[in-house]
């Protein structure tokens, strides 16, 4: 029988609230299926407020996919406000979804979506708010299966007190394995109660059950053992990865918000994985290896998204969209279809050495020039070598110069500070570095009002990269290099007026720190900053530092360790590091020869062009890099503004061959 509503009495309140409008619904392109008509039902929670979840990829990726089954449902939903909280909880209304409104504590699944560790205290006040126990120990077949996915998931340690089953990798295809599991064990009647359906879900490739592991400490504080609790249970679990990407067309049809959101455009995933190699990036390390989309695979998603939800925007997505082996291919021939259109195209994320002006008056063709961004990420030329990220600055000179001759009055330079083995001077030629790209740019445009804003954010080690090993530097330390980097952007009057510098400070990110490398222990310090008040961490309104100072120290000194402990202290080689048994298809010594290599000042090359560097991940994973050229064309290539004649197609009219197969690992 359907659950019901709960939107009567949430109507009620939803006056006495900002922004009504997030929790109530219907969205373009949502869906709502009939409760009864599945047996399994997924609630999919982004633990951040509407106007940034709702945009999320990852999300509408599995609400389609799994909508898409006979034998499911998945519903979505939000952290709420402060303010709706204290209502809910004074009114009796339970965490819900927003499609339906039905109450998270009656689906069988809650599957968590984690961008970022500083969403962790949200996920509980769901919990608490659907009226689930908080730690999973205390739960039984009655409450939902918590399931938490996401890049933050592969190392899930410190949440492992509240969550069920960790989702490694890519979510297309495991969270239709954790459907079967479900469905089968209902249809069983249930056998063994929750801890038989945890056992065949640790069964299940790419899924980790934190419970089902003993951890054991040493006198030193450091990890001694983890240890399976059962003999069904395996030892290493690893990450699941999707391949074929063009198998994978979702969104289909982009939810289209009633609020003002983060994003507001159709985006399109054109390849997925990075293989540069930059050792600060988790997100480029964990989703090796690098999966292009075909040219026919992007123009029909494209074509699809806008269709459906009206967008006039569409964002190329990946970690390097102008890496993409046909990216010239993609964005001629979609500026050809929708010029002379309101639609525009966008590539969120490009890298000096793989952008030029044709790409940039590409994307731009319907005259939309607000700015080019580009992330340098280290001031100097010894801290890019240290890092992978070999910009040099005098290609990031030429390509502005190029720019602003072109009509371009605005470049963003992204960098970051606290880096390992970085000091104050390293930092301080960010300040040369954006002066001399205003006098460039002057030179290049004839123009005085030219600008570059600079922003930085504090660096913070992560797990299954070559940097897990590093200690992180302080926040102390930290805000003392940005006040000098302020000093000397201002130091020269003419060209300070054009520099703009946004940072944030130090503060936060220590406790991602805490949160991205701990381990168990953590978890105590995470509930007593919820009990405390913490909620939406990730917002600098919402973040205190002390509080979690205080937590921190309430709930570790008495363990013989402290913030210091997991965050500024450099591990050794031989550590067990919380995430060991979680396996990210890269093999440990290599992190560790990358680490080594960092800390000399080598660089290394991206092995899609050259031969392979026995990451580990390809053989482990039985995967390999696709990449073009795909033999397929832009198609259809249907020119929406009939008044506009479209080039040739460069690609040549052969058809489709869907996924490619090329060398590297």
């Amino acid at each position: 029988m359907a659950p019901t509503s709960v939107f009567p009495a949430l109507e009620s309140i939803l006056p006495r609230v900002s922004k009504p409008v997030q929790y109530v619904g219907g969205e373009g392109n949502s869906q709502v299926k009939p409760w009864d008509s599945v047996p399994v039902r997924w609630a999919l929670l982004y633990p951040d407020a509407y106007e940034v979840g709702l945009p999320n990829q990852g999300v509408q990726i599995l609400y389609e996919v799994l909508n898409e089954r006979e034998d499911a449902l998945a519903e979505r939903c939000y952290a709420v406000w402060s303010d709706l909280e204290e209502l809910m909880r004074s009114s009796g209304v339970p965490a819900f979804t927003v499609d339906a409104h039905h109450p998270v504590g009656d689906f069988d699944l809650l599957g968590v979506s984690f961008s970022t560790e500083l969403g962790y205290t949200n996920l509980l006040t769901t919990l608490d708010l659907a009226g689930m126990p908080l730690h999973a120990t205390e739960r039984d077949e009655t409450h939902p299966v918590v399931v938490a996915g996401g890049h933050a998931a592969f190392n899930p340690e410190p949440v492992a007190d509240f969550i069920d089953v960790a989702a490694l990798g890519d979510g297309e295809e495991v969270v239709g394995d954790i459907t079967d599991v479900v469905r089968d064990w209902k249809a069983d009647g249930r056998p063994g109660g929750r801890r038989e359906l945890l056992l065949r879900l640790a069964g299940t490739p790419g899924c980790y059950v934190p419970s089902l592991y003993e951890v054991r400490y040493g006198d030193d504080g450091a990890i001694a053992s983890v240890t399976p609790v059962d003999e069904r249970v395996p030892a290493t679990v690893q990450k699941r990865t999707t391949v074929e990407l063009d198998q994978w067309p979702y969104p289909k049809r982009p939810l289209v918000p009633l609020a003002e959101t983060v994003h507001e455009r159709a985006s399109v995933e054109i390849f997925r994985g990075c293989t540069r190699g930059c050792r600060f990036c988790q997100a480029g390390m964990i989703t090796r290896p690098v999966r292009e989309r075909s040219l026919q695979g992007i123009g029909e998603m494209v074509d699809a998204a806008v269709r459906a939800s009206g967008f006039d925007e569409v964002g190329l997505l990946s970690l390097s969209s102008a890496d993409h082996s046909e990216i010239a291919e993609v964005t001629k021939g979609l500026a050809d279809r929708y010029e002379g259109t309101n639609t525009s195209l966008s590539l969120p994320s490009t890298r000096v050495d793989a952008f030029n002006i044709d790409l940039a008056n590409e994307i731009s063709r319907n005259g939309r020039r607000s700015g080019l961004t580009f992330a340098p990420e280290g001031g100097s030329e010894r801290i890019r070598r240290v890092i992978n990220k070999m910009v040099s600055e005098e290609d990031l000179i030429r390509t502005c110069s190029e720019a602003f001759a072109q009509g371009w009055r605005q470049v963003k330079l992204y960098f970051m500070c606290g880096l390992p083995t970085e000091t104050d001077d390293d930092v301080l030629e960010i300040a040369g570095m954006a002066q001399r790209v205003i006098a460039a740019g002057r030179k290049a445009s004839g123009r005085n009002d030219v600008r570059c804003t600079i922003s930085i954010g504090g660096f913070v080690p992560k797990p299954h990269t070559p940097f897990q090993w590093a200690p992180q530097t302080s926040p102390e330390v930290v805000d003392a290099r940005l006040r000098k980097l302020r000093e000397a952007v201002n130091a020269d009057r003419s060209t300070k007026r054009n520099v703009g510098m946004r940072y944030h400070d130090g503060e936060p990110s220590l406790i991602e720190g805490l949160l991205a490398r701990g381990d168990r222990r953590v978890g105590a310090v995470i509930e007593r900053v919820w009990r405390d008040g913490g909620r939406f961490d990730g917002w600098s309104e919402h973040f205190s530092y002390r509080r979690w100072l205080d937590c921190a120290a309430a709930a570790l000194e008495p363990l013989g360790v402290d913030l210091d402990w997991f965050t500024t202290r450099e591990r050794g080689r031989e550590e067990i590091l919380p995430w060991d048994h979680l396996d990210s298809g890269l093999e440990r010594d290599w992190l560790w020869e990358d680490w080594q290599e960092a800390l000399e000042g080598r660089e290394q090359d991206d092995c899609r062009w050259t031969p392979c560097f026995d990451c580990g991940v390809c053989p482990s994973t039985g995967t390999d890099i696709e990449v073009g050229p795909s033999g397929t064309t832009l198609l259809p290539l249907t020119v929406v503004n009939p008044t506009v004649s479209p080039a040739a197609d460069p690609a040549g009219d052969a058809p489709g061959a869907g996924a490619r197969r090329g060398s590297g690992g």
